[in-house]
């Protein structure tokens, strides 16, 4: 059976996902910062959880290190945990963007670096990165798309460095899905003729991206339409 390790497991996508993986008979390692929530998942899928910060590396550790120790090995990461940008350009403070990229970037290079230790001594590994739309086009919550940009370009450039150690590495850029990180505002998209994903099929794209060969890929899923992959621009260097 495969072990898949979830950010962010306690509730919306990385909740979705646990589910798919436990019905298709794997192990799932639930990590998240709401105890009650992550341990509620973990229980009713027959998984781990750990209570962990992902914006503190040494949390990253120690979910990996539970995972290991309970099941012997990792097979698929899901770096999943992510939060509202809490400020922009005209409300801006210093706590409020670092509190942003703290979980939606710190948190997956953290979760990086504990993860591809034992990915790399067992030769193979599957990752994948929640990123967003918002880190393809642009969004008016600032902070949240620069961190979303971010993970589309930490993906592309760090996937071909670990495709030698077998490690895959792709990014998921969900649309609007119906998240408790949206429940705010549901009724005003819906409104406004918006339609929204259901976790389940951002979690069904995460399994298909997971189980799949490529690497370095960065994928679309929107309400209601195929999962497809976004090509990179091709962009020849300036030369003499």
């Amino acid at each position: 059976m495969t072990v898949t390790l979830i950010t962010g497991g306690a509730g919306g996508i990385g909740a979705a996902t646990a589910r798919r993986f436990h019905r298709a008979g794997g192990h799932v390692v639930l990590a998240d910062r709401d105890a009650a929530a992550g341990a509620a998942v973990a229980a009713e899928v027959g998984g781990l959880f750990v209570a962990a910060d992902v914006g503190e590396p040494a949390d990253n550790a120690r979910v990996v290190n539970a995972a290991l120790e309970a099941f012997g090995r990792l097979d698929n990461v899901v770096l999943n945990a992510g939060v509202a940008g809490r400020c922009g350009l005209h409300d801006f403070t210093v706590d409020g963007y670092r509190a942003t990229l703290r979980t939606n970037l710190d948190g997956v290079v953290y979760g990086l670096h504990a993860c591809l230790p034992p990915l790399r001594r067992q030769g193979h590994g599957s990752i994948a990165v929640m990123a967003s739309i918002a880190g393809l086009s642009g969004s008016p919550d600032l902070f949240y798309a620069t961190s979303k940009h971010a993970l589309v370009g930490l993906t592309r450039s760090a996937a071909p460095a670990l495709a030698a150690a077998g490690i895959r590495l792709n990014a998921l850029c969900p649309g609007l899905t119906d998240t408790p990180v949206l429940a705010p505002h549901r009724q005003a998209l819906r409104d406004r003729g918006l339609r929204l994903a259901h976790p389940g099929e951002v979690a069904a794209a995460v399994e298909t991206v997971l189980a799949g060969p490529g690497t370095g890929q960065v994928w679309t899923v929107q309400a209601g339409q195929p999962a497809a992959v976004v090509p990179a621009p091709e962009i020849p260097l300036a030369a003499d």
